[in-house]
Parts: structure tokens; sequence; C-alpha cells
């Protein structure tokens, strides 16, 4: 559930919780195109719906992806990185003839970064600034 502020609510809390993600290809090999991204994108946008997560932007290269997902609190992100990179993969393998090494379209690793809201430095100030009691 989404309100005028852009907060999500659960059962038990109120949260905004967004990470960007990078996933590269195995070895960096180019085997994206305008197609298969396309085509990326929905199967992404319907993981993340099965975790209760939003696909806020997505869009890659020959080479990588990025997508910038806005997740639950009791979502390990972890967990959602998996699946993303495990569906799309094995969706995409079988549609499209991708150069892939040993039928593994991604790398292992990848980037994630929290994002959103105030920037650090003013979140510091604003709990150094709370009227602790005597």
């Amino acid at each position: 559930m989404d309100d005028s502020t852009g907060l999500r609510h659960g059962r038990t809390c109120v949260y905004d919780l967004q990470a960007h993600l990078v996933f590269v290809t195995k070895y960096r090999r180019d085997v994206f195109n305008d197609e298969v991204l396309a085509d990326m994108e929905a199967i992404m946008r319907d993981v993340c719906i099965d975790f209760n997560a939003r696909l806020i932007e997505f869009d890659g290269e020959d080479d990588h992806v990025h997508l910038l997902v806005s997740y639950p609190p009791k979502v390990a992100l972890s967990a959602l990185v998996n699946s993303l990179k495990g569906v799309s993969s094995r969706l995409l393998r079988k549609k499209y003839p991708l150069k892939t090494h040993r039928n593994h379209l991604w790398s292992p690793s990848y980037y994630a970064a929290s994002s959103g809201g105030a920037p650090l430095e003013a979140l510091k100030q604003y709990i150094r600034n709370q009227n602790r009691p005597d």
C-alpha cells in the first residue's frame, strides 16, 4: 500500500526501502539487445511482485542491467537478488539463444546500494539534534 508521501505500509511498520542493483553477465559477455531487455524488465517486474516489491526503474546495456527496487523489510535483499537473477536467466535462456558460459547468464556477484531518503549527513545531523532528556 502506498500513500501520497511515497511511504509503504506493512501490518506493523511503515517503510521506504529502496536499493540500486547492478547485475553483470558472466565474463561481461555482450548478450543483450533491446528485445531481450524488454522481456527481462517484464520478468523482473513479475519477480518483484512475488516478493511484494516494486521495480521502480530498469535499464541496461549489452552486458549489464541496473534496477531500482522498492522492497518490504521482511524481504532479505539477497533472496530477492537470487530470485531476480535465477528466474530471468532461466526464462531468457529458454526463449533466446544467448551466448552464455556453461548456461550461466549472470556473474555470481552483484552491486547493491541503499538509496532514497535524506542524504547521510542530513540524517546524522537530525539524530544529533534530538532533545535528549537530562
